[in-house]
């Protein structure tokens, strides 16, 4: 079974065992013993049910076996009871397409301190057109999808950060309760990810008055995951340092450029002018996914559309109502 394990360094294999309870030596019965569950669940279809597969959702639930079931049910349940959601569920389908190319998500190159990817999301670019909010998830599942298949991400997780400059009233009236679900189902009890943090910057009002219609859908866990910063830099900072970000959000890297993930998923011809039909390569993700280096020069370079300039976020020494958890509204 150790191949289960093949390209992890011995950092992220010891984190697994200390916090994800992951045994080498009972990995194989702890994976069959999940597998064997699926006939209990005869009315949802099981696409997949391989080591690597199964895998994945054991490491998202700390290798509980039920849970890990349970999280694998939900799994193929949400895109059965979902389906147009998932009918063309790839980075050439034209409202994915739109929706990667406006930058839903960003990912960033760079990783944070403790390993986990950064996602980015600009939310003032979002239009007030369900079907846009609900491609935006799509296209953020299909990129979480090519992610996870990076073991280290499996153990190290994900961190999201959620710029709400410009976000207006008439846009946030739009979020109903309907496709708040839709997305909170899809993402946190369907989707064998690991957040680390769920960061709002710049947030108006309104978005804690959103705040208790996602309440009843949120688990105790996620809540206490989700930080208001307001424009405190020095609140994320603390939990994200400086060298790991933009300059949209006061770190110390190149503004973050839009087409990046959109490159990476449509392929390395992609431009911002030709429209392109073909599907991501996994072997070209993976060599991007692998690739350190970042290409700033002008032909590749679009700006974020984030109306936060460098420099416009504050730095304070303390604002107790914006860097508590949105648990702390309770």
């Amino acid at each position: 079974m150790t191949h289960l394990q093949a390209g992890l360094c011995p950092e992220t294999i010891e984190k697994a065992r200390l916090e994800l309870n992951e045994n080498l030596d009972t990995l194989h019965q702890d994976i069959q013993q999940v597998r064997d569950m699926v006939i209990t669940r005869p009315d949802i279809g099981f696409l997949r049910t391989d080591d690597a597969f199964i895998l994945r959702f054991l490491r998202a639930r700390k290798c509980n076996q039920m849970e890990t079931f349970k999280l694998l049910a939900q799994y193929f349940q949400y895109r059965q009871q979902n389906l147009d959601m998932f009918k063309s569920f790839k980075a050439d389908d034209p409202g994915i397409k739109r929706a990667l190319m406006d930058g839903f998500p960003g990912v960033l190159e760079n990783l944070d301190q403790y390993g986990r990817k950064i996602l980015i999301l600009f939310a003032s670019n979002w239009d007030q057109s369900r079907n846009y909010f609900v491609d935006i998830l799509r296209a953020i599942l299909l990129s979480l999808e090519v992610l996870i298949e990076d073991p280290e991400l499996q153990i190290n997780g994900f961190t999201l950060i959620i710029d709400w400059s410009n976000f207006s009233f008439k846009q946030a009236s739009k979020l109903t309760p309907t496709i708040l679900k839709l997305a909170i189902e899809g993402l946190q009890d369907s989707f064998p990810a690991r957040f680390g943090g769920i960061h709002f910057v710049n947030q108006p009002w309104y978005i804690h008055a959103l705040y208790t219609i996602i309440k009843p859908f949120l688990k105790d866990k996620t809540r206490k995951r989700i930080f208001l910063h307001g424009n405190n830099l020095n609140s994320l900072h603390q939990l994200i340092f400086p060298e790991c970000l933009p300059s949209e959000f006061g770190g110390t890297l190149p503004p973050y450029d839009m087409g990046t993930w959109a490159r990476t998923l449509l392929g390395p011809d992609y431009n911002d002018e030709t429209e392109y039909t073909h599907t991501y390569n996994a072997l070209h993700v993976k060599q991007v996914l692998g690739n350190s280096a970042r290409d700033c020069s002008p032909k590749h370079m679009k700006r974020s559309q984030s109306v936060v300039e460098p420099g416009t976020l504050k730095h304070k020494e303390r604002d107790d109502e914006n860097t508590q958890p949105l648990l702390a509204l309770d």
